[in-house]
């Protein structure tokens, strides 16, 4: 149950709030409301004036002939015997007893009139700014707990729960509240939900009064940790609701996801929260030349601009700082850049960790010994691939050279002669790393070339294998329909 701050209770004929004055509060210097830039002091609690909606029981001593419940009409007149309408409206209880009173006096002597509230009608509360769905809530009232008949009113932190909560991008230290005075102006108080989050200052979620006005402007600095903190409270949306971000850049399948809070969908089951590494999974992971130093975390606010957080995931591998890997909000965007060196050493760490792919897919065709498609980890270089396939044919490969054909983003297929080094390190040159929907291509040796062309000239075929090889390597382009480029 979420909590709530302010309790008015009705006793009688006087509605009483038990939160006294803040204005009448000494502020200390340690007291987080005096941060507060620019702060209205926040409100008295003002008894609660009467409008259209409201039932109540007007008791007339010594005539309960004429006593009895009421509902207010939406003009705040009611209609009462012997005297007819009396206006009601914006009026404390108090005060619409002595307005009935007076108007008994003409055909009264000395009357005693009590207006006391039975059922409350419900707040509308206007809500916008950060929160996920802006727009105006009717909020009722509830009973009051005790002996004492008494209400509950609504506060500033269930007016934004209604709202589904605040965006990532709200600046919940700079929270107003609009309220229309009785004098026929409006009066703004600022409050600080970070203080009351922080020091458990309740006195920031203020009750709410019939037409007030909630705004929650956009945060002008991103703070990763306290973005993460507001992410998991009860006035934010709720981490298990989906939310629909886009992933591109350097994963293996760019595209929009919904992420979840308790399941990721595409086989990936965890309790958790919705966080960017989560997206990225979703997405197939990063590629073996993502720079994960440099992310990019894009988040659309209500002024129509982006806010850019920039993540850095190798801080959290090596720190296990969460604060790099924050909660997402609908509409982000995650855009994650190419590096433009990659370390063997963080490659082999990339390769474990779970936003990188699990396996890729990589054909190795030609002369090799168990030539076919392999499923290898992510970063596995070249040679790695060539052992795993078995290694060169002894008796027919061309071991100097491999051919490494790779699908581009354009569609197009790219065709790289690599100078093979089975003792070389990772390296762009003769070691390159692999990825996913690679094809390694081993020729045939100069001897065996000629050979083979002596006996198709004469009819034989020393090695149909060879030849099937090779027709399975053009198949694959024929089957998958991809332009290629040398």
């Amino acid at each position: 149950m979420r909590s709530v701050w302010g309790i008015v209770l009705l006793a009688g004929s006087a509605l009483v709030d038990p939160n006294p004055s803040l204005a009448q509060q000494p502020i200390a210097e340690d007291n987080p409301r005096a941060q507060i830039p620019n702060a209205t002091p926040l409100p008295p609690s003002p008894a609660y004036t009467l409008g259209g909606g409201d039932l109540v029981n007007v008791n007339i001593l010594g005539l309960p002939e004429y006593s009895g419940q009421y509902q207010i009409p939406v003009d705040g007149r009611l209609n009462l015997p012997l005297i007819g309408t009396v206006s009601v409206e914006g009026l404390t209880l108090e005060e619409a007893s002595r307005a009935i009173e007076g108007a008994y006096r003409q055909v009264l002597r000395r009357p005693q009139i009590a207006v006391s509230l039975v059922a409350p009608r419900p707040l509308n509360i206007w809500v916008s700014g950060e929160v996920n769905r802006p727009g105006s809530y009717l909020m009722r009232l509830t009973p009051g707990a005790g002996n004492i008949p008494g209400v509950q009113y609504p506060t500033v932190v269930q007016a934004l729960e209604q709202a589904q909560g605040v965006t990532l991008a709200a600046d919940i230290r700079q929270v107003q509240v609009r309220r229309f005075s009785r004098a026929g102006e409006d009066e703004v108080y600022t409050l600080d939900l970070w203080a009351m989050l922080r020091t458990g200052d309740g006195g920031q979620d203020i009750t709410l009064r019939d037409g007030d006005a909630i705004f929650v402007p956009t945060t002008p600095e991103i703070n990763l940790e306290q973005t993460r903190q507001l992410a998991t409270t009860s006035f934010s949306r709720d981490t298990e609701l989906p939310r629909t971000v886009a992933v591109v850049g350097a994963v293996e399948r760019p595209g929009t996801y919904s992420v979840l809070g308790s399941e990721t969908g595409e086989g990936i089951r965890a309790a958790g929260l919705p966080t960017a590494t989560r997206a990225i999974q979703l997405a197939g992971g990063i590629k073996p030349d993502a720079n994960i130093r440099q992310i990019q975390l894009r988040r659309p606010t209500i002024t129509g601009g982006d806010q850019i957080l920039t993540l850095n995931l190798w801080q959290l591998l090596q720190t296990g700082d969460f604060t790099q890997d924050p909660i997402l909000q609908n509409g982000d965007t995650i855009f994650i850049p190419t590096a433009t060196e990659i370390n063997p050493t963080e490659a082999a760490i990339l390769a474990r960790t779970n936003f990188s792919p699990e396996t890729i897919d990589v054909n190795v065709i030609g002369e090799a010994v168990n030539a076919g498609s392999l499923r290898l980890p992510p970063n596995t270089p070249l040679n790695q691939a060539l052992l795993a396939a078995g290694g060169f044919d002894p008796n027919r490969a061309n071991r100097d050279t491999v051919e490494l054909f790779r699908l581009n983003p354009d569609g197009t297929v790219s065709q790289r002669i690599i100078n093979v080094n089975l003792d070389a390190g990772i390296n762009e040159q003769s070691n390159p790393i692999l990825r996913d929907n690679d094809v390694v291509a081993i020729n045939r040796s100069g001897l065996v070339k000629i050979g083979d062309t002596i006996n198709t000239a004469t009819g034989f075929s020393s090695n149909a294998s060879g030849f099937l090889r090779i027709f399975d390597f053009f198949g694959l382009f024929e089957y998958l329909r991809l332009p290629r480029r040398q």
